[in-house]
């Protein structure tokens, strides 16, 4: 965990990738002390360019990412090393993009569990950092034992959190807010994940759900959900947790490990006759009970079935996979609301599920006298409420979220929008133009902006504003021929 980011040039492998589905060229390689990743377009000669690489990003246990900064906005690299292939692919999701993709935001929620100490983003900012991102490189001793200062100060004498002493829930706590993921995550209101400190209970600050059906292990960041399935937990209930066979300060020598993980199995199955005829041929209890397999998620990489499954090899013991439904519920997550779960449905639509579109809009709408000051609810309504048309509800929404945080990025790009389809040009533009000048980087607000820059007949600041984009994400043909249209604003739709 310690190893788990750093400064780029600690853990950097040179490489190339040619990605031809985007018809992009990119390469990794050292250059006067630094590490450089550059990008040449095959289609487009004079879509190039070169980043300098700040950060990276994963042990290398399973791969390594990087990040860079253009302009106090961080990012995180298109392509990632992954280790069982020693090559460079697109990171996942990436893997058929037919254009060079746009640059990738490096949120605050993204980086805590690989930094230590991260810091939330500018106000009003996705990704803008004015001072630095996160204040320790890997995974600091405070992550698991909380703040350390008293106890460094008296020598040692001043005690720290021991996760062992720990009640079940707060103990597991420390694992699971970086080792669960579920299909769908939501942080409670008025709380950020970044926050959670050792010793508190991870279900104060995230709902995590999953959908009925589905099958756990075909997803990354799911082993503690699969343990949780196991006849071992279930049998040992509290005693077992993921310190029962994990040491946080200890990983075991390739040639180590399976006599490693075989006494913590023997642990618990003490009988001497039982150890001493249970393939006595293969040591290696894992190869059987806990093999490895893909997740659909992440490409390239191969994660441990934490169930711990009695017979891997027949097919009918297999969890069936019934697929992505529309059902959701919790895990981990006995403070789980209704506001959490109709946030869940909301955030499972936006990432592609459509089947869960008639339970969002109702489960939203049943809250509203609840979430009067709850910024991230109401601009969940508010945006299903304009896709159900009425845009009445959703500019009141909107406006309810400005009163609470003026700077919601969120509320002043979709008000704006409401107010531009309204004819309101100019009140468009006071909503768009701050939202832009502290999110220079988010495609969709420029090319909002820039239209209705347009619409006004201002030409000049609608190709600036594009301009300004581009620095970010220069392979978008569709932000490149807009520019294009801006040297003659009528030709722009309004």
């Amino acid at each position: 965990m310690a190893n788990a980011s750093g400064e780029a040039l600690d853990k950097f492998e040179p490489g190339t990738l040619d990605h031809k589905s985007s018809g992009t060229t990119y390469r990794l390689f050292f250059r006067d002390k630094q590490a450089i990743l550059s990008f040449q377009s095959d289609r487009e000669p004079q879509v190039s360019g070169e980043r300098q690489l700040d950060y990276f990003l994963g042990s290398g246990h399973l791969g390594i990412t990087y990040l860079y900064s253009i302009h106090g906005y961080l990012f995180e690299s298109p392509v990632a090393y992954y280790s069982a292939s020693h090559s460079y692919d697109m990171k996942p999701g990436l893997e058929s993009i037919t254009e060079m993709p746009p640059a990738l935001h490096m949120q605050a929620s993204c980086m805590r569990c690989h930094m230590s100490a991260v810091q939330q983003s500018d106000p009003g900012t996705i990704n803008h950092y004015n001072g630095l991102p996160f204040l320790h490189a890997g995974i600091t001793c405070e992550a698991c034992h909380g703040d350390t200062q008293r106890h460094l100060a008296t020598g040692g004498k001043a005690a720290v959190i021991n996760p062992a002493k720990l009640d079940a829930d707060r103990r597991d706590s420390i694992c699971i807010s970086c080792h669960l993921e579920g299909d769908v995550s939501v942080e409670r209101p008025g709380r950020s994940a970044i926050d959670y400190k050792p010793g508190e209970s991870i279900s104060d600050y995230l709902s995590f759900y999953v959908y009925e059906g589905k099958d756990a292990t075909r997803r990354g960041v799911s082993e503690v959900e699969q343990l949780s399935m196991s006849k071992c937990k279930r049998t040992s209930g509290d005693k077992m947790s993921c310190t029962s066979c994990h040491d946080p300060h200890y990983t075991p020598a390739s040639q180590q490990r399976a006599a490693f993980y075989r006494s913590k199995c023997l642990a618990c199955h003490t009988d001497a006759t039982f150890a001493a005829s249970h393939h006595p041929e293969n040591p290696d209890c894992t190869s059987c009970h806990m093999p490895r397999s893909g997740a659909e998620n992440i490409p390239h990489v191969a994660w441990t079935d934490h169930r711990i499954r009695k017979i891997t090899d027949n097919a009918a013991e297999a969890i069936k996979d019934l697929g992505e439904g529309d059902t959701l519920t919790p895990i981990f997550s006995p403070h789980a609301t209704r506001r959490d779960l109709a946030l869940a449905y909301y955030k499972g639509l936006l990432e592609g599920n459509l089947a869960l579109q008639p339970k969002v809009f109702q489960a939203l709408d049943e809250l509203r006298p609840e979430i009067s000051t709850d910024t991230e609810a109401l601009n969940a309504l508010a945006i299903s409420s304009e896709k159900h048309g009425d845009h009445k509800q959703a500019t009141e929404l909107f406006e309810q979220v400005l009163k609470v945080d003026p700077q919601n990025l969120t509320a002043l790009s979709d008000l704006g929008i409401l107010r531009a389809k309204s004819g309101d040009l100019q009140e468009a533009i006071a909503l768009l133009r701050p939202a832009f000048e502290r999110n220079q980087d988010v495609i969709g607000l420029a090319k909002n902006l820039a239209q209705v820059q347009c619409m006004l007949g201002d030409a000049v600041s609608a190709r600036m504003t594009l301009e300004k984009t581009l620095q970010f994400s220069p392979g978008l043909e569709d932000v490149q021929q807009m520019l294009t249209q801006m040297a003659s604003c009528s030709s722009v739709k309004q």
